[in-house]
């Protein structure tokens, strides 16, 4: 019998190493696409993974307390990155825990969220790459732990994480890249315009594919999905998007006009 898929997933999620994290994901995905990975049905795991595989660094604290800099020194050019850097690498471990946690759910599911993974992984080593680049690391800065925190709360709704996670968190970097692209081009950083161009694709993919699962989920609950929506956000207290919303990109990902209006009118 060929190995758990969601073993293997855990396995990657509670790696420390970013290398070796970035490794094991591509191997867990490439096996899973060469059929050496079976999905067993079962419950899924509602317990909480509190402290996911990362490095002792980056130091992580509230927030609020993210030092903000100005990008026109190379200390804030290097910081801007490393925070999406650090966005990318909490997005490895939000997929695989997908994979690991939720395993009623079909193949297709483990499969949409291993490509994602494996994504997130390549979007890590582009950004890392210019990170380093810069003479800096990950782990250089201090950065916060929102995304995780979110995934610990959601762990025993898959429902509620598909809306919170790629549909609100993930979702609001869709609004986001276009404004940090014209940042960096705006000191000459084509290179790393050219890696968020990349990412900015994948992850309205991956916006998608939340949404696509958040959307089957309401139907089998019968449950209307855009009402369902704005109701978890309250209900978890969870970030509105900051307009103006990349609509272009949002529609992409699934969102309609109706629900856009609502999120641009804030709270």
């Amino acid at each position: 019998m060929n190995a758990s898929i969601h073993d293997a997933a855990l396995h990657a999620l509670l790696l420390c190493d970013p290398d070796e994290k970035c490794a094991a994901t591509q191997a867990v995905h490439s096996a899973c696409t060469q059929g050496g990975l079976q999905v067993v049905p079962g419950p899924d795991r509602a317990e909480p993974i509190i402290v996911p595989g990362r490095p002792r660094r980056p130091i992580l604290v509230d927030g609020r307390d993210v030092p903000r800099r100005g990008i026109g020194s190379r200390e804030g050019h290097a910081a801007l990155l490393h925070a999406i850097a650090h966005i990318e690498f909490n997005a490895i471990n939000l997929a695989l825990d997908c994979v690991h946690r939720f395993r009623s759910m079909s193949p297709a599911f483990h499969h949409d969220w291993l490509r994602v993974a494996a994504e997130e992984a390549h979007h890590f080593g582009l950004v890392r790459a210019r990170l380093q680049a810069l003479g800096f690391d990950y782990g250089d800065f201090p950065a916060h732990n929102g995304l995780w925190l979110m995934a610990c709360r959601t762990a025993h709704d898959l429902l509620a994480r598909m809306a919170l996670v790629p549909r609100v968190l993930e979702a609001r970097g869709l609004d986001a890249t276009p404004p940090i692209m014209a940042r960096l081009r705006s000191i000459g950083d084509d290179r790393s315009v050219a890696v968020l161009e990349v990412i900015l694709r994948d992850e309205i993919g991956h916006v998608a594919i939340g949404d696509r699962w958040f959307r089957l989920l309401c139907a089998q609950r019968g449950l209307e999905p855009e009402a369902t929506y704005l109701a978890l956000i309250d209900s978890f207290d969870a970030p509105r998007p900051h307009p103006p919303l990349h609509r272009e990109a949002r529609r992409a990902a699934g969102f309609s006009d109706a629900e856009l209006d609502a999120l641009s009118g804030g709270r």
